[in-house]
């Protein structure tokens, strides 16, 4: 009887894909996205690196090649810069509909907001502290200096909390009536109450 063949696990050619080739740098910030956004579901020490790979469409050695190893690449996905550009991009009028549409479209759509990773920074060690002070400082901060009034801190405190608590309902404890509910009728419904923080 013959040996029963696998298939390789590694090839030689180009990495597949399902876009054009990318370069270093646009690859580099695939891992790096697909990182941020696996940790906003999953404590780090439950993340391999095959599961970052397979969601970036790259090969686990490559991740070797520009990060080095796990804690390398875990170190450098402790910031939440771009998360909250992308988080905070909109008028001070309209932001409570953006932030909560923004955070319920990257759930819908990606899986999971990578704002979201901050809820499991207990779960990090050390690095818990760092993406607590990081979130703090590039997040709630942020906010709060865009708040006209009085207490900006609190306030932006607050309605990062407010946020935080619908990001984890809707994508950990999502029953039945959130399931059926559309986004716009969630945005339309928890938005003003995030928008009562920020311009009260």
């Amino acid at each position: 009887m013959s040996a029963v063949r696998t298939p390789p696990t590694t090839t030689t050619g180009p990495t597949p894909a399902t876009g054009p080739r990318r370069d270093a740098e646009q690859t580099k910030a695939a891992i790096l996205l697909a990182a941020r956004h696996l940790l906003a579901r999953h404590a780090q020490a439950d993340l391999t690196l095959k599961a970052v790979a397979e969601r970036a469409g790259v090969s686990p050695p490559l991740i070797l090649k520009y990060f080095g190893n796990k804690d390398a690449l875990f170190a450098r996905v402790m910031s939440f810069e771009e998360d909250a550009d992308a988080l905070l991009a909109a008028p001070l009028d309209g932001l409570g509909r953006h932030m909560v549409r923004h955070l319920l479209t990257g759930q819908t759509e990606r899986g999971a907001d990578p704002v979201l990773r901050i809820v499991f920074a207990p779960f990090q060690g050390d690095r818990g502290d760092v993406m607590r002070a990081n979130f703090r400082t590039q997040v709630s901060e942020r906010l709060a200096g865009r708040l006209p009034g009085a207490d900006p801190g609190l306030r932006a405190e607050l309605a990062v909390a407010t946020l935080l608590g619908l990001g984890v309902m809707y994508g950990i404890a999502r029953g039945t009536h959130l399931r059926e509910a559309t986004i716009d009728d969630i945005v339309d419904r928890y938005a003003p109450n995030v928008q009562a923080l920020l311009t009260p």
